[in-house]
């Protein structure tokens, strides 16, 4: 950080970062942090999943996080729960997984399914 400008850029790009994980919004992902899902990743994979929504500039989808499941051999746990489709819980999420859940699933309403744990209806 060398100026001013560079200063408030910084803080615009945490204030982003901060609206993606508190705004009430009609897509959720919940991230698995619980020591499991750290262990395996889930930290890099939060920020691959804040930093594909920023470059996107998407900014109707909540990001939050969640603790163990007890489906640790499965971490990094990744939920997309949209309005009006099942919740769609997938498995081993890393940051290049993540990157194209965003791409797929948030973007284009395209499920990947070979990364899919689970499917919930009625959620």
């Amino acid at each position: 950080m060398k100026s001013l400008e560079d200063l408030k850029r910084i803080r615009e790009q945490a204030q982003a970062q901060i609206r993606l994980r508190t705004q009430e919004a009609n897509t959720k992902i919940i991230v698995g942090m619980g020591t499991c899902g750290i262990a395996a990743g889930a930290r890099e994979t939060l920020m691959a999943i804040l930093d594909e929504l920023a470059k996107r500039n998407i900014q109707d989808v909540v990001v939050t996080q969640t603790g163990c499941v007890g489906l640790c051999e499965y971490e990094p746990l990744v939920n997309v729960v949209k309005p009006g489709q099942p919740k769609i819980t997938y498995m081993k999420v890393t940051p290049e997984r993540a990157r194209q859940i965003v791409a797929s699933h948030i973007v284009n309403d395209q499920v990947v399914n070979e990364w899919v744990l689970s499917t919930e209806e009625g959620v």
